[in-house]
């Protein structure tokens, strides 16, 4: 049996908001059904198309902006480079004149009504999250597959069971986290550098390394992005963006014009704790008002929770001298284990396991590389992980009109603080007397999302999203 072999690269993807499952999946879905088209020469035979989304896509995927992402994927955007303000104008010229270039070159009539279709009441049974494409050409024949979005931008086709992808000898192969604790004590390396070594399997060293930062700066721009952008949320719950308001309240008037001066000025302002606090808050609600804007952002392990590791890493580059290209790349690399180990063991997916899936394993992510990145243990960093996922166990994912705004967004703030304050007990503590271990967490929190009523799981069916009528400013 294949196992799920997952590089940085899978746990940290460069992507366009809101929704890792919702925006990123679907289009890398349409992406590949568009490839296969190429790949099999029907694509100029192609006449006529339609999208059938399933589930928790179709509840919830025009807030997710599911059907925006289909589109541009299937004409040939790519959501690591497309220009994200001309999405907008793209979708709508799309829809007004009914035209659709597939991949950029094959025109065909396109009714934005009839031929994207919303089930909102089927679902199929391998996830929640189901998108299919049927192609009919010009011959009489028809193509027709469908793809499953199952979180952080993660796709399966009808079939495939994920692991499909081409093998690679791992130096150091892990499942759990007791694989990874016993090849950090066996070799005496850390957490991140495991993961550099089994990313040589990949690439060059100095590849990872590259890309890496590349993410880190999309990262850091998305989050000065975002604490210096004014204005209101699209969607129609007119959330009023609040990191701007936030920044220049703790900043003052003095303008600074780049990222590096931003940040120094912040590590020169002071360490008390309501400051670092409302940094930290202001660093989460930057990335993820972005994320809810359509803006750049990286999947960490999702859009819904893109902001929690970005705010402690800023965290650490503020407040604990950490801006060094090697203690980013480290934290980064640390991050994605300890995400990969979720998605082995459990889920990042909400549609499939609520909140505690993409906010709780992101807050356990960012414990964890904080902690080494801040002088632990390789038995603290897995500890510090484990109490941070704890203490998301059972959170729910209810968003409000089906948008990745309330709660998801103060969420971002809530998962960052905790995973600092899971960082510093950890720290503090000795982990060979610790009652739980990652691995018990892992399992707990995969039996939980297994008995979490589906209301809760990113279909906006409960909680929040049934109690808070969408015409109320939000609380």
């Amino acid at each position: 049996m294949q196992r799920e072999q997952i590089s940085v690269f899978d746990i940290f993807k460069i992507g366009v908001g809101p929704s890792s499952s919702h925006t990123l999946g679907p289009w890398r879905a349409a992406q590949q059904f568009i490839g296969l088209l190429v790949k099999n020469n029907q694509l100029d035979q192609v006449e006529q198309v339609k999208i059938l989304l399933y589930g928790s896509l179709a509840k919830t995927g025009k807030g997710h902006g599911t059907d925006v992402a289909i589109l541009l994927g299937m004409s040939g955007a790519d959501p690591v480079t497309f220009d994200v303000n001309a999405i907008d104008s793209t979708v709508e010229t799309i829809k007004s004149n009914q035209q659709l270039q597939l991949n950029g070159t094959n025109s065909i009539h396109f009714n934005y009504t009839d031929d994207l279709i919303f089930l909102f009441h089927e679902s199929l049974p391998f996830h929640p999250n189901a998108v299919t494409f049927q192609a009919f050409m010009n011959n009489g024949k028809a193509v027709s597959e469908t793809y499953y979005s199952i979180g952080g931008g993660f796709v399966v086709k009808e079939g495939e069971n994920g692991s499909e992808k081409e093998q690679v000898e791992l130096p150091f192969p892990v499942e759990k986290a007791s694989d990874l604790l016993h090849w950090c004590l066996t070799t005496g390396l850390k957490v991140s550098e495991v993961v550099l070594e089994n990313e040589l399997a990949w690439r060059k060293e100095n590849e990872t390394k590259e890309g890496i930062l590349q993410h880190f700066h999309v990262m850091k721009d998305c989050t000065y992005r975002g604490c210096h952008t004014t204005g209101f949320l699209p969607g129609g719950l007119n959330v009023a963006r609040r990191a701007a308001a936030l920044n220049k309240r703790l900043m003052g008037d003095q303008p600074y014009s780049d990222y590096k001066s931003w940040i120094m000025a912040i590590r020169n302002g002071g360490n008390s704790f309501n400051y670092i606090l409302d940094w930290v808050s202001c660093f989460a609600l930057a990335v993820n008002e972005e994320n809810a804007s359509f803006g750049r952002v990286v999947t960490a392990p999702t859009n819904g929770a893109a902001g929690v590791i970005p705010a402690v890493l800023q965290y650490y580059i503020a407040f604990c001298n950490g801006y060094e290209e090697e203690k980013i790349i480290q934290f980064i690399a640390c991050a994605s284990e300890i995400g990969s180990i979720f998605k082995k063991g459990a889920t990042i997916s909400a549609a499939m396991g609520g909140c505690q899936a993409e906010i709780g394993v992101s807050s356990a992510m960012a414990a964890a590389a904080l902690t080494e990145c801040l002088g632990g243990s390789q038995r603290q960093v897995l500890m510090a992980a484990e109490i941070a996922m704890e203490h998301h166990l059972g959170l729910t994912c209810d968003p409000i009109g089906g948008l990745v705004q309330v709660p998801c967004i103060e969420r971002n703030t809530m998962g960052a603080i905790k995973a600092i304050t899971a960082s510093q007990l950890a720290l503090q503590s000795n982990p060979d007397k610790a009652k739980v271990s990652l691995d018990a967490v892992v399992n707990t929190m995969w039996e939980t999302a297994l008995d979490m009523n589906s209301k809760y799981k990113e279909t906006s069916d409960g909680g929040l999203a049934t109690n808070i009528p969408i015409s109320l400013p939000e609380c």
